[in-house]
């Protein structure tokens, strides 16, 4: 099977989508001639041309708002926020128009929308462009919000999202475009809402998604070796539509629970999460519920100290370790 990176991976199922589907049309800033600002889009102008790889004013609530009329007309746009920070920008367009207008129009208007880009901290680009805006989009009734850990999943996730008739909110990270993955030759997709257990294990159960996948199983790796623990590491991959049953499952086997997210911890997924286990699962849990999460400020500009905000894979084994006392 092929290794790739992140990106190409990305890369790859816009080119096949592009190809298989002449409604799909890709747009963003620097998006064509600049072969995109993370290079992720390279070489898709040459190919299919401006008309299918549209580089746009630096206008999100504009440019958003031109492909979500697109998308009622039956075009399948694939939007590139240069960063998911700036989704704020185009809220109403995203969040109220988007997201409602299926319900809105008693199922006669679809908004088969994508919405890409990447979504982390970790970058030192300080406050305004390290937003992780999961909780917020997945807030919203009628839209999906996809974080995928792994090259492999990037593709099948980002062909499923295109597919799909409602707005899919898909949330990369700059620190994982050079991550590479075995990712097959041949056509695949990945279902969104469906969780996938990364590690088996029987003492204790990981939740997570993004970037703190990798961290998770490089932390789970030094439980096995040097504590003779066994952590189990699921990966979400989907914030909505959420696979609890797969969370559930998992906790049933193991009776502990880390929850793990490159989020501030307040209101956030794993508050969701957390709830949903405690209400689910009370009585398989042997011991609380325990949550990592990046530290509640905004985010830092020192690169050594940004890098103790988020989630790394100390930080994990430490939050293991007390999860498992």
């Amino acid at each position: 099977m092929p290794v790739i990176s992140y990106r190409e991976a990305v890369r790859h199922a816009l080119a096949e989508e592009l190809q298989r589907d002449e409604n799909v049309v890709v747009m963003g800033e620097e998006v064509g001639q600049f072969n995109g600002a993370y290079k992720v889009t390279e070489g898709l102008l040459a190919k299919f041309g401006a008309r299918r790889v549209v580089d746009t004013p630096i206008s999100e609530a504009g440019f958003i708002g031109l492909g979500i009329g697109a998308s009622m007309l039956g075009i399948r746009p694939v939007m590139e926020l240069m960063f998911w920070s700036f989704y704020s920008v185009a809220f109403d367009q995203i969040l109220n128009n988007a997201a409602n207008v299926r319900y809105m129009s008693g199922g006669q208007i679809h908004c088969p929308i994508v919405v890409r880009g990447p979504a982390n901290g970790g970058t030192n680009v300080g406050a305004t462009h390290s937003l992780t805006p999961e909780n917020v989009l997945a807030n919203h009734p009628g839209v999906k919000v996809v974080v995928p850990a792994t090259a492999y999943d990037a593709k099948g996730l980002l062909k499923s999202a295109i597919r799909d008739n409602d707005p899919v909110f898909f949330l990369e990270n700059t620190m994982l475009y050079g991550e590479k993955g075995e990712v097959p030759a041949e056509e695949y997709l990945v279902p969104l809402g469906q969780a996938d257990v990364k590690r088996k294990g029987t003492d204790l159960t990981i939740v997570t998604y993004g970037r703190s996948v990798l961290h998770s199983l490089a932390a789970a790796a030094i439980l096995e070796e040097q504590h003779e623990i066994s952590a189990e590491v699921v990966d979400l991959r989907t914030i909505r539509p959420l696979d609890i049953d797969a969370v559930l499952t998992s906790v049933a086997r193991t009776h502990r629970v880390l929850i793990v997210e490159e989020q501030k911890p307040f209101a956030s997924v794993g508050s969701q999460l957390a709830y949903m286990i405690q209400k689910e699962a009370f009585d398989e849990l042997d011991a609380p519920i325990h949550r990592l999460a990046t530290i509640d400020a905004p985010a830092i500009y020192s690169p050594p100290v940004e890098v103790e905000q988020i989630p790394n894979p100390q930080r994990v084994l430490k939050a293991a370790l007390e999860a498992l006392q």
